[in-house]
């Protein structure tokens, strides 16, 4: 069996597989069942090898053992493994959601809260600042300082990128509504894409002329973005500093029409 050097590379990579499992695998799949002499020939994996590798590809699901002798292996529809392994993605992650969601009730997570909370006390104001690179990291930060919100938030961006965001946003908001913090949203663009929004969501964004992008807290943190929202990696600042954050917030009023 002639395969392809991408072909084996890229296929070992999507299903987490080695090299022997992957050649070994091709030539059950190729066959449809196989004894482990056929296995080792169509492979060139060494038979020595052949048996532990598809007793493996059995346990993990991509192969089934064929009663009777000698024994033989029979292949599993490729999408049939694709819809386990998603399956089995989404019972690791949400026990890894699980876990994680009761960790801040340990003991050892109130210790690293104790050594951040020492750790940042002496710091200087000015020095607590810094860049995130990528849409994913700045979106978790936007979440992180609405947590740390305590009375008021502002949030100044375009119409089309609120829209992009809205699966982020709109959840945030609910919880700061629901903890009775005041919501200041601004939107450029035309008039008629953000009465669309505020029609759609259920919000009160007012109109700016200020094409920045940026979530201010309290009027003492703040994140802006300082990339095109179109921009493939996304940068934000984040700066927590009340002069800083209060000078960009009244800017942040005078813009709005």
């Amino acid at each position: 069996m002639i395969v392809k050097p991408e072909l084996v590379k890229k296929i070992k990579d999507h299903f987490n597989l080695n090299i022997y499992e992957t050649k070994v695998w091709l030539a059950l799949l190729s066959k449809g069942v196989v004894s482990v002499g056929e296995t080792a020939e169509l492979s060139g994996v060494p038979r020595s090898r052949t048996y532990d590798v598809l007793e493996s590809l059995a346990k993990r699901g991509f192969a089934i053992i064929k009663i009777g002798k000698p024994v033989k292996y029979i292949a599993v529809e490729p999408k049939a493994i694709i819809e386990k392994m998603k399956s089995n993605v989404l019972t690791e992650a949400n026990e890894k959601v699980k876990t994680l969601s009761g960790l801040s009730e340990r003991e050892e997570y109130k210790e690293l809260e104790q050594l951040y909370t020492t750790g940042i006390s002496p710091v200087r104001a000015e020095d607590l600042s810094g860049a995130l690179k990528g849409r994913n990291h700045v979106s978790s930060k936007i979440k992180e300082i609405f947590g740390n919100t305590k009375k008021e938030v502002s949030i100044c961006t375009s119409a089309s990128d609120f829209e992009k965001r809205s699966r982020m946003f709109l959840p945030e908001l609910e919880i700061l509504k629901n903890r009775n913090i005041k919501i200041n949203i601004a939107l450029s663009g035309h008039e008629s894409e953000i009465k669309k929004i505020n029609s759609k969501y259920g919000i009160k964004a007012r109109p700016t002329l200020n094409k920045g992008r940026f979530v201010i807290s309290d009027k003492r943190e703040s994140l802006f973005m300082i990339t095109h929202e179109n921009t493939d990696e996304e940068i934000g600042l984040w700066v927590s500093a009340p002069f800083f954050s209060e000078s960009l917030h009244n800017m942040f009023e005078i813009s709005l029409r």
